[in-house]
């Protein structure tokens, strides 16, 4: 593996993408160590996600995510798996870009909804199936346009994590090469 070690290789994608199962065995083939930014926001506020919107809404909930991502963008190099909505926040895409190399878990509409029905501990997902549906298309429209600015974009599919992994650390060392040139 040509990985460099001095870059955060930050994560980014909808809820869903893969972002926490893959980066946790990719931080392992790599080792770098694993974090995750949903937990990291979590720690400073000192709740859990859900508990941090019922208390604060979603416009706090955004500026305290944006702060975490902002320490975490400048600290040690590590694999690094975003809160789903943070990649559109303006500041967070500058510091990537400064600090990172960011790889957007693109997923379909069904990966994602496979992936996610059924998952309480997901707050902006709430709601039956026609919702979830409803809500990931709404997400996939508003967001996507903020994650095609990765340096790399991996399409996650039904498949082992460990496939993805290896595509994932192929797509990394084919922009490392692209890079030197």
């Amino acid at each position: 593996m040509t990985i460099t070690k001095d870059k955060i290789i930050l994560l980014v994608g909808l809820m869903g993408s893969g972002k926490t199962s893959v980066g946790k065995r990719l931080s392992k083939k790599l080792d770098l160590p694993f974090v995750d930014g949903d937990r990291e926001v979590e720690k400073a506020a000192g709740l859990p996600l859900v508990d941090i919107l019922k208390c604060f809404g979603q416009e706090e909930y955004r500026a305290g995510e944006a702060r975490v991502m902002k320490r975490l963008l400048q600290g040690a190099p590590c694999v690094l798996a975003s809160g789903g909505g943070s990649f559109v926040a303006p500041q967070t895409r500058e510091y990537a870009r400064q600090n990172a190399i960011t790889i957007w878990l693109k997923a379909d509409l069904d990966v994602l909804y496979h992936r996610t029905a059924g998952r309480e501990h997901r707050p902006f997902l709430k709601g039956n199936d026609v919702r979830l549906k409803s809500k990931l298309k709404k997400y996939i429209k508003e967001e996507y346009p903020y994650y095609s600015e990765a340096d790399i974009i991996v399409e996650t599919k039904e498949e082992q994590v460990d496939i993805t992994v290896d595509r994932v650390i192929k797509a990394i060392n084919q922009f490392m090469s692209q890079d030197k040139k």
